[in-house]
């Protein structure tokens, strides 16, 4: 069992609740075939990245590995920095989101990386790939505009929100939990 922080490299080697090996897993743009997440079926994810991790990067996993019953291969390389132009990196990139079923994009790296990371999202949503937007954390900052119309959903910093929206977005399963608000009668 893997605890503490993930590995960087997504296509080295499984995460904890991944598969063992990338074998068996449907074409992209399938999900309907895909079935439910299970441990033998992970759900296959990318974070976007500016080609090095940082702490919300790494935050994202650590939520992941908080929740119960969830099960997700990381695909995302940020370590994997290719040598030559922005081409190779950008083609680096396609071939790092190409075979998920969803990307979580990472809010806070937007200022600092606009055009990398609308790069990242364009792809996704050019390749009918899921986008769950992470709100920036710890802050009330609005979310540009330009990025939030590139999300399929918008969560806030919360293990249980941003589970639910990747198997929503993911797998479209529905979650079948409910909230329990207790309170006194007086």
């Amino acid at each position: 069992m893997h605890i503490g922080r993930p590995r960087l490299g997504g296509t080295a080697a499984p995460r904890r609740r991944g598969a063992a090996d990338g074998a068996g897993f449907a074409p992209a743009g399938s999900c309907a075939k895909l079935g439910l997440m299970s441990q033998a079926n992970p759900i296959r994810l990318f974070v976007t990245h500016a080609w090095e991790p940082d702490d919300d990067y790494l935050r994202v996993f650590e939520y992941l590995e908080s929740a119960r019953n969830f099960f997700y291969r990381n695909l995302s390389a940020p370590d994997k920095r290719p040598g030559g132009d922005k081409e190779a990196a950008k083609e680096e990139l396609r071939r790092q989101i190409a075979p998920v079923e969803a990307v979580i994009a990472l809010s806070s790296l937007f200022d600092a990386n606009q055009d990398l990371v609308t790069f990242q999202l364009l792809y996704a949503q050019a390749s009918q790939k899921a986008v769950v937007l992470l709100k920036p954390f710890g802050s009330q900052k609005p979310i540009p505009k330009a990025l939030s119309d590139l999300a399929d959903e918008i969560v806030d910093w919360d293990e249980r929100a941003l589970v639910d929206a990747l198997r929503r977005q993911a797998r479209h399963e529905e979650t079948t939990r409910w909230d329990t608000i207790e309170f006194k009668l007086d």
